[in-house]
């Protein structure tokens, strides 16, 4: 069929420069950000968190718990020699390491929760690389003065002011590398040993490499890297927008009550024209350490640390404004606002839609419930990550502190005594899991006129033994297990293996089996 004279061909060529144009590239060199102190009340919540964080961090491994002799008395380690995990009171043993497992979906659980309420709250307040880069920010800002400060100081001549106080800057950022990596092989053994050894070089080797590797990629990321580790290397900025919501409260900049910007509002409004609440100070742009401009709306960059609130109330305080410009708010609110805004014609956004005679916001105009909190998909994720708390404490409190293990021995499975007994071998691991000594009670039971025998104990065969155990360990016995021929059965005969202690009132069963000919 022939084209019709009025449809033009389309210009392939054309709409492929286009795109190219409108094409970002994937990887972008860094550009330096000289982010400016921020003052205000999410700015001191940070403050807050970065000392307790990191306070927890150097402070742990020093921390004493009195667990008796026979145990460690770091509150906090990871015995790796010994195959323990210490927490308080908390001992856990390898064939236990479910209880971390359930703590680290414990974990995740919980970011899924605080991210479908508040966002990326973790990034920007607790996240490690969130939290040692406010800090080397704050020494660079001691060494170097605010932002404009060290953009004059990038941007002059190198002299000896310039070196030094680079020098001092990456100077004391190693010396917090070097504590940073120091305190982590901390909690794998007992600090103040470890402290000395490592400082008279009789470390182990591990050691030292392991503060090596912590040491230059916190400088790195800290120091240098900054916010590209966030845009580039963290998985979190893709994976956080499914969990978001149109009830999910995230930084936003109110564009239904900023626009039309104006740098002179007062002569504008004098002119007739309709001014917004920005006045285009860029000071939410000057305080961000992603270098974004939250005006542009919602990036993959933005962290929510919340800093540009801060800065714009601020700006709002001079100007007598309401706070609120950029907010924690969702998008059901935003798109409600902006309804309201914009002209049901034109669409362009009429700041007097929003605001009565007296410049109040109109009833209509929707701002913060603390309810929307209480919805039910953070329900449902609070609910699931309450049930894990609760069944890892209940499993917690209910555990046993000894445990029996048996193997029946292979070969022979039974032997033929000179008197016709049947004679079974086993090997017998009874576990101390607390870390005193016990004597305990080793028991037959099940098997009719049989007796027991064991290796290594000098008390004669019956039926009961009484077994010294060390604190905090595994005794292996060789048992043999004898029983008359009057009362053999033909092939295998069930039979349990009963450890007690008599003072703890703790048992374990083991569900054993004779072996016999068959007849």
């Amino acid at each position: 069929m022939d084209q019709p004279s009025d449809i033009q061909p389309l210009d392939v060529e054309a709409v492929n420069a286009g795109a190219k144009q409108k094409t970002q590239p994937l990887y972008a060199a860094r550009k330096q950000i000289f982010a400016k102190r921020a003052e205000g009340s999410f700015r001191r919540l940070k403050w807050i968190i970065m000392l307790v964080t990191l306070g927890i961090y150097y402070i742990t491994p020093w921390l004493r718990w009195d667990r008796g002799e026979h145990a460690p008395d770091q509150a906090v380690l990871i015995d790796m020699a010994n195959r323990r995990f210490y927490f308080f009171f908390i001992e856990i043993w390898p064939q236990e390491f479910f209880f971390v497992a359930g703590l680290l979906v414990m974990a995740g659980v919980g970011l899924f929760l605080v991210t479908s309420v508040v966002g990326r709250a973790w990034c920007g307040y607790t996240c490690p690389q969130t939290v040692w880069t406010d800090l080397f920010i704050a020494v660079e800002r001691f060494w170097q003065g605010d932002r404009n400060a060290r953009m004059r100081l990038a941007d002059a001549p190198w002299s000896f002011g310039k070196v030094r106080k680079l020098t001092l800057t990456h100077a004391t950022f190693i010396v917090i590398s070097v504590a940073t990596g120091g305190a982590w092989i901390f909690y794998f053994a007992d600090a103040p040993t470890l402290l000395v050894d490592f400082v008279t070089l009789q470390a182990p080797f591990v050691a030292y490499s392991t503060v090596g590797i912590l040491t230059a990629t916190t400088y790195i990321f800290g120091g240098l890297l900054r916010e590209q580790v966030c845009i580039y290397m963290c998985p979190w900025p893709r994976i956080q927008a499914a969990m978001l919501d149109e009830d999910s409260l995230v930084v936003t900049y109110n564009d239904w009550r900023g626009e039309p910007r104006s740098r002179h509002a007062k002569k504008a409004a004098a002119q007739g024209k309709a001014v917004g609440d920005c006045v285009d100070c860029n000071a939410c742009v000057a305080v961000c350490p992603m270098g974004i401009d939250i005006r542009d709306g919602q990036q993959l960059e933005c962290i929510t640390c919340a800093l540009c609130i801060d800065a714009c109330d601020g700006v709002m305080d001079k100007i007598g404004k309401k706070h609120g410009l950029i907010s924690y708010a969702t998008l059901r609110e935003y798109n409600h606002n902006m309804a309201i805004a914009q002209d049901p014609e034109s669409g362009v956004i009429n700041p007097s839609r929003v605001r009565d005679s007296a410049g109040k916001f109109v009833d209509n105009v929707k701002h913060f419930d603390w309810r929307i909190i209480f919805r039910v998909r953070s329900l449902i994720y609070f609910g699931a990550w309450a049930a894990i708390g609760v069944a890892l404490l209940v499993l917690l409190l209910a555990r046993d502190r000894l445990e029996v293990n048996v193997q029946h021995d292979r070969n022979p499975v039974f032997v033929t005594l000179s008197d016709g007994s049947i004679r079974n071998g086993y090997t017998v691991k009874i576990l101390n899991m607390i870390p005193e000594p016990r004597v305990i009670f080793l028991s037959l039971e099940g098997l009719p006129g049989a007796t027991m025998s064991i290796n290594g104990l000098d008390q004669p065969d019956g039926v009961s033994f009484a077994v010294p155990v060390d604190p905090d360990k595994l005794r292996s016995l060789r048992v043999f297990v004898s029983q008359p021929s009057q009362y053999t059965e033909a092939g295998k005969t069930d039979f349990q293996l009963v450890v007690e202690d008599k003072q703890s009132f703790e048992t374990d069963t083991y569900n054993a089996i004779f072996e016999a000919p068959d007849r």
